[in-house]
């Protein structure tokens, strides 16, 4: 019989790759979100039904995420179907992230979620911008990672829907 001692090392590598990676459970099908919009309304993803919904997680100090947002305010603006939530995923001082929307006004509510506090159904950002697009039935459409456009929303959002 052939010496397998190779096999101990293997395995305890595998054993260490697996208790180092990070396990991320899977963002459900009708993912739930409840804020309080910096300027103190409640913000409920659920009430949005029937509405093309565009989830971005953003930050103060992000530069693509600055350079999308006139965008995004604009495809919203233009596109009664569409709504939208930023999230600013930041935790600088709330009234530093109003400041800075002053200078940088968008057309959707802004809430402000903190590194620690990420909101329970959808994946923690691995990059910003990160940006989920719900369909008016509830369910996740598509999920982009890095800056978005108003091309990239048109191609997403099936027109006349």
């Amino acid at each position: 019989m052939k010496s397998r001692k190779w096999l101990a090392p293997a395995w305890a590598s595998l054993l260490l790759a697996l208790a180092v990676t990070p396990v991320f459970a899977a963002m459900p099908t009708h993912p739930t979100l409840k804020v309080t919009t910096l300027d103190g309304q409640p913000w409920n993803l659920s009430a949005q039904r029937g509405h093309w919904v565009i989830v971005n997680f953003w930050a103060t100090w992000c530069v693509p995420c600055i350079k999308e947002m006139p965008d995004i305010s604009a495809f919203v603006s233009k596109h009664a179907n569409v709504r939208a939530i930023g999230l600013a995923y930041d935790d600088s001082p709330a009234a530093d992230i109003r400041a800075f929307l002053k200078k940088h006004p968008v057309s959707y509510p802004v809430a402000q979620v903190t590194l620690d506090k990420s909101p329970k159904d959808f994946d923690e950002p691995q990059g910003l911008p990160t940006t989920y697009l719900i369909a008016p039935d509830g369910t996740v459409a598509k999920r982009f990672i890095g800056p978005i456009d108003a091309s990239v929303l048109g191609h997403a959002i099936p027109a006349g829907k």
